[in-house]
């Protein structure tokens, strides 16, 4: 009771990609889950409104990270005619972020030693900020009873 399962997934429409990522609790989640949740869900609520062209994908991993606690890996990434593309949202990727871009905000978080939570979101990036493409989780993870 209390499991989590991560379903990570995504179709292609035209020969593009969509990738995100859902989680679902077996039974109500522990406080420690549902926090971690919460963290996911604001760290990717964060970066869509950071979003902007401009900003660097080292900018947007940051905003995440600064939520989820994250100091390694990448936290999202391109989207496109191949299912991950440039650039990633690591603290090391430069890239400028530019109108017409397609991203994944996909922070993870460390529920316990070797237990993590993944959240994904798909969003376009505009000449002044940004469009879901997916549509946003809430805040509460969907329970299966």
């Amino acid at each position: 009771l209390g499991d989590v399962v991560m379903l990570d997934t995504g179709l292609i429409v035209d020969g593009y990609f969509c990738d995100f990522d859902r989680n679902f609790s077996m039974g109500p989640p522990s406080a420690e889950i549902a926090s971690g949740h919460a963290k996911l869900i604001n760290a990717t609520h964060a970066a869509f409104h950071a979003t902007k062209p401009g900003i660097k994908a080292s900018g947007l991993y940051r905003v995440m990270a600064n939520i989820v606690g994250h100091t390694t890996g990448r936290l999202g990434h391109g989207l496109g005619t191949t299912l991950t593309e440039w650039p990633s949202l690591t603290d090391r990727d430069e890239t400028v972020i530019q109108a017409g871009m397609v991203l994944t905000l996909e922070p993870s978080i460390e529920i316990s030693p070797g237990k993590i939570l993944v959240h994904e979101e798909n969003i376009l990036v505009t000449d002044t900020g940004a469009e879901w493409i997916s549509t946003p989780a809430g805040p509460v993870i969907q329970v299966i009873a």
